[in-house]
Order: structure tokens, then C-alpha cells, then sequence
């Protein structure tokens, strides 16, 4: 599944998850990439969850987007049954649009698990951050022959 499109283009529950990760990332506290991430998470119920990056000057414990979202998925009792993430980011406040963003290998193998324990694929939406070029990618697509529940029997 790879679908190159525009926010126009985009189912209008699928927009709405865009715009709410564009959002996201504007909280996004980033004084050392100045790479703002938002990221929005939707379960199979219609929820919402967002998450934004947080940055450390220990670079090693910066917290991403998609994490966030995944933390307060879970927290809400819905990380067994999410459908689909939207993923966005730009260089810095006020910058032109970046290029599309795309889940990082940590992030994918989170979200590869999520997509196992809800016994799917999750769909991602990689948007640049003026949301006029979109990919929509599966997680599976992303990690290919991932490392998850499954390989363990679970």
C-alpha cells in the first residue's frame, strides 16, 4: 500500500488526523534539531491521540512524535485497537514545509507492535507539514518483515 496524495485527496476522517498531527507539532519543544514532529494516533473507536516531540540535551532520551501518541493511546485503554497515525513535521517555526516525514525505526517497531496486538496493520499517513503532499503507507510497508508478539507466539 503506497498512495502519494494531497489533503484534499484524503478521506475527511483521514484529513481531520493530518491537521490534528500539523497541530500537535506546533507544541512540539525542539531548541536543539529545531525539527518540530506532531504526530496523531486514531483507534478503530474514532479517538484521537496526539503527541509532539520533546527534545533533551542528553540527545538520547528525546522523546518522538509518535511516541506520544502511543503513550497516551495506551493510557486511554486503546493501544490494542489502533487504525491508522498521521505523521508531520518541518524544519522550524515559520520555515517552509519540509519534506513528507516518516516514522523513524524506533517509532516503526512501536508501531509495528501496536498493529499486532490489534490484529492488523495500522496505516500511516506521512505528511509534509502544509499537508500538500501525503503518503500513505502501512506499517508493515515501513519495517518490513518486522520483529514483533508474533515471532514469539504471542
Amino acid at each position: 500500500m503506497r498512495q502519494a496524495c494531497t489533503l484534499a485527496e484524503l478521506p475527511p476522517a483521514d484529513a481531520a488526523l493530518a491537521r490534528a498531527a500539523q497541530r500537535a507539532a506546533r507544541r512540539a519543544y525542539a531548541p536543539y534539531s529545531q525539527y518540530h514532529v506532531g504526530a496523531a494516533l486514531r483507534s478503530r473507536s474514532g479517538r484521537v491521540f496526539r503527541g509532539c516531540n520533546v527534545e533533551n540535551a542528553a540527545y538520547g532520551v528525546v522523546l518522538c512524535a509518535e511516541v506520544g501518541a502511543l503513550a497516551a493511546a495506551e493510557l486511554a485503554g486503546a493501544g490494542d485497537a489502533l487504525e491508522v497515525i498521521a505523521v508531520t513535521g518541518r524544519p522550524a517555526l515559520g520555515a517552509a514545509p519540509a519534506a513528507v516525514v516518516t516514522p523513524c525505526g524506533r517509532c516503526r517497531q512501536l508501531l509495528l507492535e501496536a498493529a499486532q496486538r490489534a490484529g492488523g496493520d495500522i496505516r500511516v499517513l506521512c505528511c509534509n507539514h502544509d499537508l500538500s503532499r501525503i503518503e500513505v503507507l502501512s506499517v508493515t510497508r515501513l519495517l518490513p518483515r518486522g520483529f514483533g508478539p508474533r515471532q514469539l507466539g504471542r
